[in-house]
């Protein structure tokens, strides 16, 4: 699978992320704080990882900022995502499995590496609902705004 990942800092799990993401045999792309070409701005590279995702250039995208709520708003903005702030393996299946949600939004301040690792697991394990009501809510999600 190929993930699409973004930090504004190297700080706590940012300089580990796409490594582990490459351990698990994902290819990654890199935006901000890991991309020297880029700017390492929160919102710059949170939206450069949604919109890989949003354009099809990724299957799924991980952003990362100190709180993430940040990375999570501005990928939010991207047309097509559906970011989550998962601050435990618990939230992240239910992300994946009830919201099908696209983007793994985390914290650098307080993700750990073996929570990483449990919120990893949970993420890429998870499979979406077929549940019909669920379906429609991520469905109607998806026309939120559109006029």
């Amino acid at each position: 699978m190929k993930i699409s990942v973004s930090a504004d800092m190297l700080d706590g799990i940012g300089a580990d992320i796409a490594e582990e993401l490459r351990k698990r045999g994902h290819e990654v792309a890199v935006h901000g704080a890991l991309n020297d070409d880029e700017s390492n701005d929160w919102a710059r590279a949170s939206e450069a990882a949604a919109r890989d995702v949003a354009e099809g250039r990724a299957d799924q995208g991980v952003v990362c900022c100190w709180t993430g709520t940040g990375a999570s708003i501005a990928a939010n903005k991207v047309p097509g995502v559906r970011a989550a702030l998962c601050t435990d393996a618990y939230t992240a299946q239910g992300a994946r499995r009830w919201n099908d949600a696209n983007v793994l939004a985390l914290s650098l301040r307080t993700t750990s590496l073996p929570l990483l690792d449990e919120i990893l697991d949970a993420w890429f394990a998870a499979d979406v609902t077929d549940d019909e009501d669920d379906l429609a809510s991520i469905d109607h999600v998806a026309k939120i705004g559109r006029g």
